[in-house]
Parts: structure tokens; sequence; C-alpha cells
């Protein structure tokens, strides 16, 4: 085992003494650092070789991904896929930058091992975002990279549907596949878009404008939907009648929740934005489970929330999830949280 996952337990104390905020951005910064060079390269762990998985088409070297929101600006893609992922996502991006909710919007309830995130879709814009991807070599490796594209706050929920095909065609040559967050609880009204009518629209849109896409780029990518956990199943069922009838690859389950019902009296428990972690590992496996009823055994489904070691990683498949990704449960556990699920796995 590499320096850098000794070491995680004993720097915690140190970046949890930090702002949350602060304390995610120097660690992306560091990690980018070590990656560049040559010489701190070796701090970085050798990953296990893992399974590889076909999804939405795709192999991925394993099936343990890191989820959209840790690198929004897909600037530290290299360093973060460096660290075992057998396929990284990254985003959300917004068609132009926009600085997000006012800070503070990151806060640790390390009592549950948990998050609550107000963040608004952060991000220095499209543009920016596809140069940092372009320069970035974990494709050119034979890496599976997904782009995360959302709505600019700015832009009425009527019109989110323009949003979404400005970030459709911009990261279409660049993306092994596209994810379209619905279910983000800190931009106003975008929840809407799971609704029947509305989610049906959006994705015809989509789907259509991507069939032009494969046309001019000669290459199909995959679209998934990200969805949010707290739903009931007559929900879940029109949500997955909506992803096949409209053609789309893959579903991810889940975004963080707005209960707090779990974490009820603890300190920062009452901050507005959407919980991730412990919390939400139940309702995530409840998605999922209601998905792959609706959806049939072999619509590709990534099960994200709530993951903290091997035995949640193991509960996501049992309930129907063909991979995962982590966010949360690296800011706790480090980066052997990633090679304890891959072992795990890979049976």
């Amino acid at each position: 085992m590499s320096l850098l996952f000794k070491s995680y337990a004993a720097v915690r104390p140190l970046l949890f003494s930090m702002d949350a905020e602060q304390a995610h951005n120097f660690t992306l910064q560091r990690l980018s650092t070590l990656h560049q060079n040559p010489v701190t390269q070796r701090l970085l762990p050798t990953p296990p070789k893992g399974k590889p998985i076909q999804l939405m088409g795709l192999t991925c070297r394993n099936p343990v991904g890191l989820a959209a929101g840790l690198d929004k600006n897909g600037a530290h893609i290299d360093a973060l896929a460096s660290l075992g992922f057998g396929f990284v996502e990254v985003g959300t991006v917004t068609p132009l930058a926009q600085l997000g909710n006012p800070q503070p919007r990151l806060f640790r309830l390390p009592e549950r091992q948990a998050l609550i995130n107000r963040f608004g879709f952060n991000n220095d814009g499209l543009d920016t975002f596809l140069s940092n991807v372009k320069r970035s070599n974990w494709r050119k490796q034979g890496g599976i990279l997904g782009l995360n594209i959302g709505k600019n706050a700015s832009t009425p929920i009527e019109a989110a549907v323009d949003d979404y095909l400005k970030g459709l065609v911009g990261v279409y040559p660049e993306a092994d596949y596209i994810t379209v967050n619905i279910s983000s609880p800190n931009t106003q009204n975008l929840r809407a878009l799971q609704a029947a009518d509305e989610l049906s629209s959006l994705l015809r849109a989509l789907s259509e404008k991507r069939k032009e896409l494969s046309d001019q780029h000669q290459r199909y990518v995959p679209i998934a939907v990200k969805i949010a956990p707290d739903l009931n199943q007559e929900q879940i069922a029109a949500i997955a009648q909506s992803l096949q009838e409209n053609g789309i690859d893959g579903v991810i389950a889940t975004n963080t929740t707005l209960s707090r019902e779990t974490v009820e009296g603890l300190p920062h428990s009452d901050e507005q934005g959407g919980l991730s972690g412990p919390p939400v590992h139940a309702l995530s496996l409840s998605v999922i489970r209601g998905l792959r009823r609706e959806l049939g055994a072999d619509f590709p489904i990534i099960g994200v929330g709530g993951i903290q070691s091997a035995h949640d990683a193991q509960d996501k498949l049992d309930a129907g999830a063909n991979a995962i990704q982590l966010y949360t449960g690296l800011i706790y556990r480090g980066p052997a949280l990633i090679h304890e699920c891959i072992r795990a796995l890979q049976d």
C-alpha cells in the first residue's frame, strides 16, 4: 500500500480542521501536484487489477467509478483516475460559468460520515471545462470518461432543454458517456424535470439531437440520467418508462437527499442543501430495486450514495446495480476505499 493510503487517516484531522470546501480544493490540488511530479508519483498507489465490466456498451477497467461533483471543472481527471477508478465522471458543467450559491455551502456531519452541500452547480463554464478535458490523458490511455451536464441557474425551468442541448453538443466529442443531471436539489425547480411529461420532453429532445451528433461525429455516445433518492414507486416507474421510450442508455441512482430524518439534531443538520453519505444508502437501494423491477435485467444502472465500505458497494450490486460510484466515502475513508471496493467486487 502506498504512502498516500497509509497517511490519509493521519492527515484527515488536519483537513477536517479546515473549512470543508477549502479542504476539498486543497486536496485536489495536492493530488494533482503528486501526480504531475515523476518523483512523487511513486506515492500514488498501484491499483488492483479488478474485473473489467461492460457498461452502456463501454468496457470499464472495474466497476468502481468516481461520481460527478468532486471535480466540477474536469481539472483533475488524470490525478483522480490514477487512484484506481474503473471510470471517472466529472462536472456538473453548465453552458455559462456561474458562481453557485454563497459560501459556506459545504458542511460535514462526522457523526454520520455525511455531508450537506448546496454548491448550486458552481463551475467555470463549458469552454473552460472542455479545455481541461482535452488536456487530460485518461481517455487517450483507454479510460472511460463521463461528462455530466446541467442547466444554468439563471435559465428559466421552461427553457431548461436549451441548456441541456448546448451541453450535449459541447461535450459530445470528448465524452465516453454523458450524464444528464436533473436531480440536484440546489438549482431551483430542477427536480421538476423528473416529472413524467417534463422528463419525456427533455429526453426526447436530447435523443433526437444525439442522432444528429452521432451522424456528425461518426460515433455513438451513451446518455445516462441521474435521478434523486426522494422518489416513490409511481415516480420511479414513470422515469423508467421514459428512459426506455426515449432510447436512454443508463440511469444513475442516486443524487443527494433532502430528507433529514436520520441526522436530526446533529450540528449542521438544518443547513439547506443535499445530504450525502450513509443516510442516503438505504434510499438509494430502494430506488435501485424499483428501477430494476421496472427496467428488466439488462438496463444499465449505476448505484451511488452512502458507500463507505465494500459491504455497502456489494449492497448496491445486490439491489440491481451494475456498477457503483464513490464521493462522500472518499472524504471520510480516503482512497483506500477505492481499492477495497475493487477487490470486493472482482469476484
